[in-house]
């Protein structure tokens, strides 16, 4: 019992200097960290992460999104212009049509370690 209290004092009273200082050496710059903080969020909207798992297959057109999701072209494309500014999708043009995919495998990658991490 005596070990416990005194290693509960000594957290967090000057003797984690040592930890604190390789805590602080590993941490990323906080405009990296803040970065990774808004991308996150973007994956915190159900219908982006749909439109995302939508673009797994293939390539699709504003339409073809809106019709597979039951969704209307305004709001798939609203969501498309926050995917892309956020680096998650690409597109490209056909005539007048465009057609948006993922922007690369790291996307997929970032998709199936969340499912898997849910599914523990």
């Amino acid at each position: 019992m005596d070990e416990t209290i005194s290693r509960a004092k000594a957290c967090g009273e000057g003797e984690g200097g040592e930890r604190c200082e390789k805590v602080r050496g590993a941490l990323p710059p906080d405009e990296v960290l803040y970065d990774l903080a808004e991308l996150y969020k973007v994956f915190g909207d159900t219908t982006r992460v749909k439109i995302l798992y939508a673009l797994f297959e293939s390539e699709l057109c504003v339409n073809d999104i809106a019709q597979c999701l039951a969704m209307t072209p305004s709001a798939v494309s609203h969501q498309l212009r926050i995917l892309k500014a956020n680096k998650l999708v690409r597109f490209r043009r056909e005539g007048k049509t465009v057609f948006y995919g993922l922007d690369d495998d790291h996307v997929r990658d970032i998709i199936a370690l969340g499912l898997e991490h849910i599914a523990e």
